[in-house]
């Protein structure tokens, strides 16, 4: 990869960026290291935009998005947000923890999905900016009470967002309860390295870790089989396009109407950060790659962006317009014993960490 830029960290600067319905203020924060520049809303810490030079030391945003809080609020679908309590879907909206059973919001279909339908992504958040070392970043924190959503116990959560001089964009989540709850924190933040509002990220080259992913059933919902990858379109360990396979036919991707799906990552659950997958877009020669401490990754192919959003580009998005990258624990965990538990306790600490890393060929 190519040298990193010369960008030196700076920030981070808030200014406001709207007011929502009950008067509630939402800032924008900005700040910059070595080859990235980050914009982040107080409001679902949403990843605003996210730029990074291409091979000729172009900049562009390619995080997609909205330039104003009132489509944000209306019409996202996740644009950037911290996801929580339960990142992905929980089947029927509801599950059985110690005996109880807890009704969650059905917001898709007969499922609950991303925490209801006043999840983390709909919450202003509070934000502290600091300085560590030659890093750059914010925590993000915020109480979710007992009871939000259907979900027990007072969750604290924190987030902390960074840019470090090696070109790093790096998501840290830490979370406590007062009673036994579930917990999967995730980012939702949408893709395109060739630059947001450029079109289509079919010609992306992906690589996923991952010998195996979760089959749905027509609610999106896993059947708890892991399936392998080999010799179906879900095979991406060499890498290859996007698009390559989307128009195979498979039943699972009709099902999603292209990717959405969860990866079973090789390397499981790991202590630190360990590298699975790798995104490179041929034109710009980006290259992003993302390491995580997580078991899964949810692979979203954009299936659902309809030609009815305006980006900040000012640009329209359509299908397959950008792409996401959820680095997760797997959708339905608390129905499915045999997944790897989400359930978090009195005294224990959730802890999750994930890093994007950025240069060009």
């Amino acid at each position: 990869t190519a040298p990193r830029g010369t960008r030196q960290a700076r920030g981070p600067v808030r200014q406001r960026f709207g007011s929502l319905a009950d008067g509630t203020a939402v800032d924008l924060w900005t700040l910059e290291n070595e080859g990235i520049r980050l914009r982040v809303l107080s409001y679902g810490g949403i990843v605003q935009g996210l730029e990074v030079p291409d091979r000729r030391g172009r900049w562009a945003n390619v995080s997609l998005g909205f330039g104003n809080l009132d489509d944000y609020v209306a019409k996202s679908p996740y644009f950037g947000a911290v996801i929580g309590r339960y990142g992905n879907r929980i089947a029927g909206g509801r599950f059985t923890l110690d005996g109880t059973t807890h009704r969650l919001p059905a917001n898709d279909g007969p499922n609950s999905l991303h925490g209801g339908d006043q999840g983390f992504d709909k919450r202003v958040w509070d934000v502290e900016p600091f300085r560590r070392g030659t890093d750059t970043g914010l925590t993000l924190r915020r109480v979710s009470p007992h009871g939000e959503m259907g979900y027990p116990g007072t969750l604290t959560v924190r987030v902390d967002y960074t840019l470090t001089a090696r070109g790093e964009f790096r998501v840290d989540y830490e979370a406590t309860t007062d009673r036994a709850t579930v917990v999967n924190l995730t980012n939702h933040t949408y893709f395109n390295l060739a630059g947001e509002g450029s079109g289509t990220v079919h010609d992306h080259r992906l690589r996923i870790d991952a010998s195996r992913y979760t089959p749905v059933d027509a609610t999106l919902i896993p059947t708890g089989v892991l399936a392998r990858v080999a010799r179906s379109p879900f095979d991406f360990r060499l890498g290859k396009p996007i698009g390559e396979d989307l128009r195979q036919g498979h039943e699972q991707i009709l099902l999603g109407q292209g990717y959405d799906h969860n990866f079973v990552l090789d390397k499981g659950i790991t202590a630190q950060p360990r590298k699975a997958v790798t995104v490179t877009e041929p034109t710009s020669g980006r290259v992003m790659t993302i390491a995580t401490t997580e078991p899964g990754l949810q692979f979203y192919s954009g299936n659902f962006l309809d030609g009815t959003l305006k980006g900040t580009s000012g640009r329209v998005y359509r299908q397959g317009d950008g792409f996401c990258l959820e680095t997760q624990h797997f959708p339905d965990s608390p129905n499915r014993p045999e997944f790897p538990t989400t359930v978090l306790r009195p005294g224990q600490v959730y802890r999750s960490s994930t890093v994007h890393s950025f240069g060009t060929l």
